[in-house]
């Protein structure tokens, strides 16, 4: 089978699995949580996971990756270091890459990814899939932060931009050249959005650090794991993002 960057990765069987990404662990561990040997300390969800800690997404530990003697390794384009990848291969292990881009891609990706585990498709994957399929209508222009030192802010092409499109959110920084563009405080106002969204990760938004940044525009604390996680968690994303943005 192949990944989603097209990599062909053997079919043999798969028993022990340590995961890179937080989404990733959480649609494993719902289904057949005694595959997973390994996961990053950001794999919160489920809360009562038990299982060997790697050190973070960007720079987890190769000693303790092999030290699982995981079958598979489970990682994603964006959120593991390529180099890290290549290094895993290199010592003989099976690497499974994710890169969903849209909610509909990630949908399929989850499918693909438990087939190559060889595991049951669960009922949310095609649920969410319809869900998010939903035609949406504009109604908000949206700047998203999502680092404050410096400033970065969601830009074209990423799953979460997708998220808020499908619920009628324009990203007011679609026309920036790279996905995570560093802006300045002046430049997003610039773009004289109506609404600035501010997820709690992978900076912590809270209503005491954000919404003082701009008082003149109304701003919407909204669940970062909802906005940009590509598991389980899209099923009650739909409606609690709707409801944190306030969008009828």
């Amino acid at each position: 089978m192949k990944d989603d960057l097209g990599y062909e990765v053997s079919d043999a069987p798969v028993k022990r699995v340590v995961s890179l990404v937080p989404s990733i662990t959480e649609t494993v561990a719902q289904i057949a949580p005694e595959l997973l040997v390994g996961a990053t300390d950001y794999c919160v969800h489920p809360p009562d996971l038990d299982v060997y800690r790697v050190g973070g997404s960007k720079y987890p530990s190769m000693d303790k990756i092999l030290q699982c003697r995981p079958d598979m390794v489970l990682a994603n384009a964006e959120e593991n270091r390529k180099e890290d990848v290549e290094a895993l291969r290199e010592a003989g292990i099976r690497c499974w890459v994710c890169f969903p881009r849209t909610t509909v891609q990630a949908c399929d990706s989850a499918a693909r990814m438990i087939e190559a585990l060889s595991l049951p498709q669960p009922d949310w994957i095609e649920t969410a899939k319809t869900l998010w399929s939903a035609p949406a209508v504009t109604e908000r222009r949206a700047v998203i932060p999502i680092w404050r030192k410096p400033w970065m802010v969601l830009g074209p092409d990423t799953f979460a931009g997708d998220v808020l499109r499908r619920l009628g959110v324009v990203n007011v920084f679609d026309d920036a050249a790279q996905p995570y563009p560093k802006v300045t405080l002046e430049q997003i106002r610039h773009k004289t959005p109506d609404l600035v969204i501010l997820p709690d990760e992978p900076y912590r938004f809270t209503d005491d650090d954000g919404p003082g940044f701009f008082p003149q525009t109304q701003c919407a604390l909204v669940s970062g794991r909802h906005l940009t996680w590509h598991g389980p968690s899209l099923l009650e994303a739909y409606d609690l993002l709707r409801r944190q943005l306030r969008i009828d």
